[in-house]
């Protein structure tokens, strides 16, 4: 998963693992511009409540 695709998952499902944000953490001196600017976006959110540090239930799978 990149930047990117985590960006969008975290905004949809207003959720972010802690494994994810260590992952950031991890990988943020490897980042381009655009990839700074989605991390950067996704701490505010962070900041403002609006995701939230937690764990993704999976969607139950269509019988």
């Amino acid at each position: 998963m990149g930047m990117g695709e985590l960006f969008l998952e975290s905004l949809s499902t207003g959720v972010i693992t802690e494994e994810e944000i260590n992952w950031v953490a991890a990988q943020q001196s490897a980042f381009n511009r655009q990839e700074e600017a989605a991390a950067l976006k996704l701490g505010r959110l962070l900041d403002a409540g609006r995701i939230q540090i937690g764990c993704r239930v999976p969607p139950a799978s269509a019988a």
